[in-house]
């Protein structure tokens, strides 16, 4: 089983005003803050940032699937929204994501469509992570 990493960088610009850095040649920097009253709202959040992630992983899964079935897809819609909640504690969690999808395909290509839909699910890197979750290790450098 081979492994593959990926690196991310961030730097605060002022207050809750931070610019991601994907390291990828040709793509610009996100600008993320927090929404008031915490931050300006410049920019998504982590949690808006994690559902578009949610969100475009199980589109793009959905369309590969269609597409390695030879489907013709002239579009494809998708929505997600978070639910936050406080725990038990108090403190605000994201309690669930819920996505919708929505692919504009031939009616002839039906079966296909359904059979894509029973499986392209499990082929989401992001989603299927975050449902198994992932071990995150914090080092606070001094």
């Amino acid at each position: 089983m081979s492994e593959k990493a990926f690196r991310v960088e961030l730097a605060q610009e002022k207050d809750f005003v931070f610019r991601v850095d994907f390291g990828l040649d040709g793509v610009d920097d996100l600008i993320m803050d927090e929404p008031e009253p915490v931050g300006g709202g410049a920019g998504p959040n982590a949690s808006r940032v994690l559902a578009a992630a949610i969100g475009n992983c199980l589109s793009a899964s959905l369309l590969f699937c269609l597409r390695k079935s030879r489907v013709e897809v002239s579009g494809l819609k998708a929505a997600a929204e978070g639910v936050i909640a406080r725990n038990e504690e108090g403190r605000w969690r994201i309690k669930e994501i819920n996505v919708e999808i929505t692919p504009e395909v031939d009616e002839g290509q039906r079966s296909q469509l359904e059979r894509c839909i029973d499986i392209f699910e499990k082929f989401c890197v992001v989603s299927q992570s975050i449902r198994q979750g992932i071990p995150i290790n914090v080092k606070v450098r001094r």
